[in-house]
């Protein structure tokens, strides 16, 4: 599945002036403030890219925004893999002085298979948090790349995306996160159109395995006959992002400017990351969620309870029934829902179809929301997700994933309780090690 072709056209064109690069990132590493291990925690890192993103831009914003260079340099050591440099420098596009990074191979690479990727990781004398997660980051790329040529995923063939540059990209960016420790979110991303020529001939733009792995991500269409999101730029945000917003609700800290290598005839080649604190959504005092009622007699408690998946399937965040008293002393329920505003609509409709109802209420709400993330931790049952829940609002909440508890408790012959623990404690631990 060989995308160096075309990731060459955003992340590894070197036609620059490294002299030029490195007398600008003189001056500006006087001027940035390195961020302590764990600056971001209880914080969004956003991620806003006009122009697309690639793995090399990530690295370069993060490292711009304050994420020391050692970070990625230590990393590096750690991946043990040899024959090639990195350099950091700097471009100047619209008049914003952005950092760019370059990876230049000094030897010839060999091509490599997501296992082999996933032993070297594995075998590497990387810190745990990282090798999490460049793990996670092969692991979304090589699923996109079996899904869309339909063979086994240790059988990946990751050609030269499998090569040094890409593990430079994917093992950097890892490093940086994970220095940051915040979460993150990702603007919607522009799709650029036309025909690239890979490994395997010439594929439409975007890429089939760049779009995989962006499911569950916004994008549109930038109207650019270009590559603007490369397949490893896709693979980490659609690894490490919690999701998609068009400017989240935050009060920005901290702002770094990372650098495409190419010229763009229609918008800066750059991309922004912003750290800052979650600012409640009632700030902006418009309705984020709809609150969507009705009113029905003549429900069993078995019928309310599909009602209420039905609700969620079709978009709502939370669904419920309420026991009211109705004309003439009927017991009755109240089947309420809340949606994001673009849900509404979807779980309105669902509301009437699947309910006797005649009719559905709507009232229109702000939802204040503390920022969530879902982690992994280990415990003596395996890799269990947990919600962590941090913000301005208090010490954070820990919640590990009750089905995926359920079925490693199922596994092991032990009480779901004892798992619950276990990954409770293990989040706390990591937490506290942050």
């Amino acid at each position: 599945m060989g995308h160096d072709e075309h990731e060459g056209d955003h992340d590894h064109d070197r036609d620059h002036d490294h002299d030029h690069d490195r007398d600008r990132d003189h001056d500006r590493d006087r001027d940035r403030e390195e961020l302590p291990p764990g600056a971001g925690a209880g914080k969004i890192l956003f991620l806003d890219a006009p122009s697309g993103l690639a793995g090399d831009m990530i690295i370069a914003a993060l490292v711009d925004l304050g994420v020391p260079r050692r970070v990625i340099a230590d990393a590096l050591v750690g991946l043990q893999v040899t024959g090639y440099h990195v350099h950091f420098g700097t471009k100047v596009r619209s008049g914003i002085v952005a950092t760019s990074f370059d990876v230049h191979v000094d030897e010839r690479q060999p091509s490599r298979t997501y296992a082999s990727v996933r032993a070297l990781l594995e075998g590497s004398d990387l810190a745990e948090g990282v090798r999490a997660r460049a793990l996670h980051t092969f692991h979304r790329l090589a699923t996109a790349e079996a899904k869309v040529h339909r063979m086994a995923l240790d059988d990946v063939h990751f050609h030269e995306v499998g090569a040094v540059d890409a593990l430079v990209d994917v093992v950097g960016s890892a490093a940086a996160l994970e220095h940051l420790g915040a979460e993150l979110l990702v603007s919607p991303l522009p799709m650029g159109r036309g025909y690239t020529t890979a490994a395997h001939g010439k594929l439409p733009l975007p890429p089939p395995a760049t779009v995989e792995c962006l499911a569950g991500l916004g994008t549109y269409d930038a109207g650019l006959d270009f590559e603007l999101v490369t397949p490893t730029g896709a693979a980490i945000v659609g690894a490490h992002a919690a999701g998609t917003h068009r400017w989240p609700s935050m009060a920005p800290e901290r702002v770094g400017w990372g650098a495409g290598h190419a010229e763009l005839a229609d918008r800066p080649n750059v991309l922004r990351a912003v750290l800052g604190a979650p600012a409640p959504a009632l700030a902006s005092g418009r309705p984020t969620h709809a609150v969507l009622e009705a009113n029905v007699d003549d429900a069993t408690g078995e019928l309310a309870a599909s009602w209420i998946e039905t609700l969620i399937a079709a978009g709502a965040v939370d669904a419920w029934a309420t026991p009211i008293t109705m004309k003439k002393g009927r017991p009755a329920l109240t089947i309420s829902a809340l949606a994001p505003l673009e849900h509404a609509g979807a779980v309105a409709s669902a509301m009437l179809r699947e309910t006797t109802s005649l009719g559905v209420r709507r009232y229109d709400v702000a939802r204040t929301e503390r920022p969530r993330r879902l982690e992994q931790v280990e415990t003596p049952y395996g890799r269990i997700p947990v919600k962590i829940a941090e913000g301005p609002f208090g010490p954070p909440q820990v919640k590990p994933e009750f089905d995926a508890c359920a079925q490693a408790a199922r596994a092991h012959g032990v009480p779901v309780r004892e798992v619950l623990r276990a990954a409770t404690a293990s989040a706390a631990m990591w937490l506290a090690g942050r």
